[in-house]
Formats: C-alpha cells, sequence, structure tokens
C-alpha cells in the first residue's frame, strides 16, 4: 500500500451530465474527471510537480444514468462512462460477439481494480499499455463526447493523439463507448505478454477478421506498448486482405509488424526484444481468432 499522501484539492460532485459540463467549461485545463479512479489517484499521489496536480478533482460518483452495458444486435455494443471493467465481464453478450474485449478485460489488473476501473478510463488514460484500449481498437467503434455545443462522436482511429493526450477537448465529458454490431464471419482475438496479469503489458495485440471461408475479406489489427499510442498496423492489414490465411501469408505478416512499430526500452522490456516477439504474438493472435490455436 502506498504511503504517499494526495495533495489538497477542491471535490466536486456534479448531479448530472449537464452540470458537469458546464464545470468543465469553467474550470477547463484546470479540472480532472474521476470516474473509477485507479489511475487518476496514482497520478496525483506520484506527481513530480504541482503543475501536474489539478486544482478541481470532478467525481461523476452521483452523475446517473452511466453505469451501463448495452448489446442490441442491430446497432452493436454501448459502454457508459462509468461502467466497470467487472460489469463489461458479467455481459454474456461481450463474451460471444466481442471475445477480445471481454479477455483484454478478463486479464485487466486484479479483482479489486476491475470493480473499481471503467472501461472508458482506460481509454482515456491514452496509455500504449493499456489492453481494453487494443481489443478495442481493433474491433473499431465511436467515443461519444459531451460539450457545451452539444454531442460529438469522434471514431477510435482519431482518438489518440499523443501519449497521455485523447481528441476530448477540456470542456467536453466521454459519455460513451459505442462498438459496431459483429459482421457475419467477424472474428477477434487479443493476447498480451507480461510477467503476471497484474502487471502492465510488456506487448499486447488484438485482431479482428472478417471472414469467408479460409480468406480474410477485412481485417483491423492493434498493439501495444509499441509506440507512444495504441498502433494500428495499417500495412501489416493489407497482407491479409483478400488472402487464404495459408502459412506462407501468416509467416509474411509476422515478418512484416517489426518494420512497422517503434518500441522503447522501458521497465517492463527492450525494444528489441519488443522487435523480435510482435511478429510472433500477432501471429498467434491471428490464429486464435480462426479456431487453429
Amino acid at each position: 500500500m502506498s504511503s504517499r499522501i494526495l495533495p489538497d484539492f477542491e471535490l466536486l460532485l456534479p448531479q448530472s451530465v449537464p452540470e458537469a459540463v458546464e464545470l468543465l467549461a469553467a474550470h477547463r485545463d484546470r479540472i480532472t474527471v474521476m470516474a473509477g479512479g485507479t489511475d487518476v489517484m496514482v497520478a496525483m499521489k506520484f506527481a513530480q510537480s504541482p503543475a501536474q496536480l489539478p486544482d478541481y478533482l470532478m467525481s461523476l460518483e452521483h452523475v446517473p444514468g452511466l453505469a451501463y452495458v448495452l448489446f442490441d444486435p442491430d446497432k452493436g455494443l454501448r459502454i457508459g462512462a462509468k461502467a466497470t471493467i467487472a460489469e463489461l465481464l458479467a455481459q454474456a453478450e461481450v463474451k460471444q460477439h466481442y471475445r477480445a474485449l471481454w479477455n483484454a478485460a478478463r486479464t485487466f489488473a486484479t479483482v479489486q481494480v476491475r470493480n473499481t476501473a471503467t472501461v472508458l478510463g482506460n481509454l482515456l488514460r491514452a496509455s500504449p499499455a493499456g489492453d481494453c484500449s487494443c481489443a478495442i481498437y481493433a474491433i473499431g467503434g465511436t467515443v461519444a463526447l459531451q460539450g457545451p455545443a452539444g454531442r460529438r462522436e469522434v471514431d477510435i482511429d482519431d482518438f489518440w493523439l499523443s501519449y497521455g493526450v485523447t481528441a476530448r477537448r477540456p470542456d467536453e465529458l466521454a459519455v460513451e463507448l459505442i462498438l459496431p454490431p459483429p459482421a457475419a464471419g467477424s472474428r477477434c482475438a487479443f493476447k498480451r505478454m507480461t510477467r503476471t496479469n497484474e502487471d502492465l503489458a510488456k506487448l499486447n495485440v488484438a485482431v479482428r477478421l472478417e471472414m469467408a471461408g479460409n480468406t480474410c475479406v477485412d481485417a483491423r489489427l492493434a498493439m501495444g506498448c509499441v509506440a507512444p499510442t495504441p498502433l494500428r498496423l495499417t500495412k501489416t492489414e493489407t497482407l491479409l486482405k483478400g488472402r487464404e490465411l495459408t502459412a506462407e501469408v501468416l509467416q509474411s505478416v509476422a515478418a512484416s509488424v517489426p518494420w512497422e512499430i517503434d518500441p522503447i526500452d522501458d521497465k517492463r522490456s527492450t525494444a528489441e526484444y519488443r522487435r523480435q516477439v510482435s511478429g510472433v504474438l500477432l501471429k498467434r493472435a491471428i490464429q486464435e481468432a480462426c479456431g487453429a490455436a
């Protein structure tokens, strides 16, 4: 348990989404939003300078109507801003139709953290190691943001701008994530490498394939811990589209990955190791999605 003490801040407790947006518009960069708080509390305790600390902390605890995980076969999956990782795991439709996300959530930290951390919080953290972020990037979808001018939806492909930075404006509240309905022949998988499940990943990967028999019609491939943000492997995707997934094709896909990533050395791994194993991990995820592993 950390012995560090939280710095002083003013706690704001809005009672509705419009009130939360008003507070964001009034305080902008001086305010931090908290839903589960598992990342926010750590960041505040370990801030390196006063400039990194917010003057105001706005909790969504009393804002109703944001703790939902709803599936519609025609419209897809909707996840509210206060929906926790545990609540996501409790939905049978997530396991059935969004297996990559379900597996990412299943290996997410500890039981205690899963009961508190939120799915949208993992996206908003904008960490390249985010497991749910990686899975969602492969699946595709949009993040709904509510601001003074109304609601707008940002495609997940445009959501992460740099390390720790998203497309959310200071006066906007992220209210929900929308994932597309599962297409016919759609298959997905998620895999990660780490010392223990409780640790952040040293490498993670997620795939979504649309298959017609053994031929890949479309593909989305995402990888984490290899760039400042979660990375979509668009060049490698082209090696799959319209191709039968033979051993030769999978080998060319694995060989392509190290040329598309830009990993670094850090506490959990080295750049060289990540380059060496990245293609192998992606190949295994594709095989798992297709039922071969």
